[in-house]
């Protein structure tokens, strides 16, 4: 049977590897829902989840499991509207997600030294917008986010794009048998277009380490776009461009963890 949320301020001490439920309060007084799993450590690594996507994707139940083996505490949450947590899912959305994850870094820093925070796809953009915004974590790790951020709308939206939502006010996005998977507004399709990427990564402090990891074979973010970050943000190492690896890093995931955890671990940059 599951657990009832709890804050992780009062949770008791658990064994190794103990998940537990934690709801956190956004500043729109959403409900975020987490998993908060215990290695027995006072160290804590939040893991953000990409776009449409949830807590449970594979990608970071991996990870969690991979840092919890490392003797590290891992917070794998969802961000508004997505998965268990309160709110409307956006197709934008990335400065409210930051916003998310900073409730959550918040409120794990009230019993947590929280290590690092990392993110994949849309959740490496949010982790480097965070990190020009708030710059209260010590460390951020970027799997494979997008730096172009106007690249991609194309292939969700289709063709004229603007033309349309323009027109109509918003796009609705289809699966192949014509059901609405969600709707694009004009409204979060221009904050994502308005989300500079370059601004926010010059910004980012000399005093958080920073690190990215990319795919040689993602087909949906390019890896050009790690090198872009590479050479904007003042303290960062691209750690390492894994070669053959897609945009999920399908099989290629110990190699995705094994690089998360050398990163969180290394020593210098």
């Amino acid at each position: 049977m599951a657990q009832p949320p709890v804050s992780s301020k009062d949770a008791p001490d658990l064994p190794a590897a103990r998940e537990q439920r934690v709801v956190v309060a956004n500043k729109h007084g959403e409900n975020l829902m987490g998993i908060l799993h215990h290695a027995g450590s006072n160290k804590v690594v939040v893991l953000c989840h990409g776009f449409a996507a949830c807590k449970d994707d594979s990608i970071m139940i991996d990870l969690a499991a991979a840092l919890t083996k490392k003797g590290m505490n891992a917070f794998r949450f969802d961000f508004s509207g997505n998965g268990e947590s309160e709110g409307e899912f956006q197709y934008g959305n990335y400065r409210k997600e930051a916003d998310d994850l900073h409730s959550v870094v918040s409120h794990l820093y009230q019993k947590y030294d929280v290590t690092a925070i990392v993110g994949h796809s849309k959740g490496g953009s949010v982790v480097v917008l965070y990190a020009s915004i708030y710059g209260d974590v010590p460390m951020v790790v970027n799997l494979s986010g997008r730096f172009y951020l106007e690249k991609g709308v194309e292939e969700r939206l289709g063709k004229e794009y603007m033309d349309r939502i323009n027109r109509e006010g918003y796009i609705d996005v289809l699966n192949k048998s014509g059901k609405i998977l969600y709707r694009v507004t004009k409204e979060s399709l221009m904050e994502r277009l308005n989300t500079d990427m370059h601004a926010a990564s010059l910004s980012i402090s000399k005093e958080c380490r920073f690190f990215t990891i990319h795919g040689s074979a993602d087909k949906i973010i390019p890896v050009e776009d790690a090198h872009e970050f590479a050479r904007l943000i003042p303290n960062h190492k691209l750690t390492c461009v894994i070669k053959r690896a897609n945009h999920g890093y399908t099989s290629h995931r110990r190699q995705l963890c094994d690089a998360v955890i050398d990163s969180i671990t290394s020593k210098v940059v």
